[in-house]
Order: structure tokens, then C-alpha cells, then sequence
């Protein structure tokens, strides 16, 4: 299947020295995760495995990556292949995986659901391979995000959008780190919007989290720095329990 990604593997990559993602959004990530150890995993729209990859560094038992962007499953393969950490890595989640992991991770992906049936049909996937009481962390677009593309600059991207906060509309986010300028297409879905097709998937609990900067962070870019992301971040991190 064509993605908008397949070329971008390499800089997706990249991204992860990124002071924002360095220093903000993995470590939040990884310290709500928690300890894996014995766990079944899902890296749902995997990338290039980078999560899955830790996941994997952090005890689970089984990590498997998905992900419809060819370009990137043929890198996250060869590197899985070079480390031999023994990935399963796969571009279609069929009725096999169904209830068979214990923990769902989806890293931006909902913001490239275009339409609510497909927000829901994302969801929906993501609920039906979890156990019961099984646990999914993903991170959207940030409901209340700030409209002026500029603000998230110094972070290395920005926000671009004729109707921002407007349910299904389109994002454009451009990653302008120099000496990169790469632009992919999102769209935005409101905290009401995320919250009901959650729990119309099958979600009994939805809770918003914050981000946490990390020491290093707090020494290595300052306050002034952090200060602009946490009052507006552009992404959210979203922590619910299939009932």
C-alpha cells in the first residue's frame, strides 16, 4: 500500500534526537508505559519500529510493529534483522492478532484518520486486539493546539491550517528542522470527537495525560524553551482501558 511515508523513514528516525521528542514526548512516553516485562505488545502504525524496538528493550515478552507504509516496514525489517531483537512486523492486522495483546501504542496516528468512519474504524481495530482490561496509549493531535504555525517553530515543525480546531480538517505539518523541510497531511479531531469514538470502540476509560520534560531536558534547553510547548502542546497523550 502507497503512503505518504515511505520515503521518510531515515528523517523519521532523526526525529528522535529532536529536542521536543528527545527529551519530551519519548520519555513521557516510556515512563507511562511502565514496566513490560511478560507483556504483549503492539506498536499500531509501528513506523520505522523505533517504539517497538524499546518496547522491546524494556522486557515485553512480544512486540509485534504495524504499519500500511511499506517504505517503512522495509526499513524497520532490515534493522530488525541487523539487531535481531525479533520483531514481528507486519502491514495488515488480521483476525489472528484479535485479543492477543495486553498493550496497544499508537504514536500520531489518529490524525491520519480523514473522516469519522475512519476514526472510528481505527479505534475499533485498535480495541479489538487487546484483552480485556488491555491497555492503549496513542497520541493525536492536540485538541487545543496553537493556531499560529509559527509557535511550534523552535521545536522543529509546524501547524498549518485554514480552519484550525474545526472537526476533520486538514493539517498540514511540516517538519522544518534544517536542513529538512518535509510537509505530510493530518487532519484534527476534537477531545469530544477522540473521547466518543474510544469509547463507542469499546474504551471504559479515557484519561488525558500530560507531558513531562525530563532532567536532561530541563538542563540541556531551559525553561523559556519548555515553557511555550506545555501551555499549547501540538499532541496529546490519551491512556484508556478496553472494558
Amino acid at each position: 500500500m502507497d503512503s505518504q511515508f515511505d520515503d521518510l523513514a531515515g528523517l523519521y528516525e532523526r526525529t528522535a534526537s529532536w529536542p521536543f521528542r528527545k527529551y519530551l514526548e519519548i520519555p513521557t512516553v516510556l515512563n507511562l508505559l511502565g514496566d513490560l516485562s511478560g507483556r504483549r505488545v503492539l506498536d499500531f502504525g509501528c513506523g520505522t519500529a523505533m517504539y517497538a524496538r524499546w518496547m522491546k528493550a524494556r522486557g515485553a515478552q512480544h512486540v509485534v510493529g504495524f504499519d500500511v507504509s511499506e517504505g517503512m516496514l522495509a526499513y524497520a525489517r532490515r534493522r530488525d534483522e541487523r539487531e535481531g531483537l525479533g520483531l514481528e512486523l507486519t502491514s495488515e492486522l488480521t483476525s489472528a492478532f484479535d485479543r492477543q495483546f495486553d498493550l496497544v501504542l499508537a504514536v500520531y496516528v489518529l490524525p491520519y484518520a480523514g473522516t469519522r468512519d475512519e476514526l472510528q474504524e481505527i479505534c475499533q481495530d485498535m480495541a479489538r486486539v487487546l484483552r480485556p482490561g488491555g491497555r492503549l496509549v496513542t497520541l493525536p493531535i492536540h485538541p487545543d493546539f496553537a493556531p499560529a504555525p509559527s509557535y511550534y517553530e523552535p521545536y522543529g515543525l509546524r501547524l498549518v491550517s485554514d480552519d484550525p480546531h474545526a472537526d476533520g480538517g486538514i493539517v498540514r505539518l511540516d517538519l522544518c528542522q534544517p536542513p529538512y523541510d518535509v510537509q505530510v497531511s493530518a487532519y484534527y479531531w476534537s477531545a469530544d470527537t477522540l473521547d466518543r469514538a474510544l469509547r463507542f470502540a469499546g474504551f471504559s476509560s479515557v484519561i488525558w495525560r500530560t507531558h513531562q520534560v525530563s532532567d536532561e531536558g530541563w538542563t540541556e534547553m531551559g525553561g523559556e524553551f519548555w515553557r511555550r510547548y506545555l501551555e499549547r502542546p501540538h499532541a496529546a497523550i490519551v491512556d484508556c482501558r478496553r472494558g
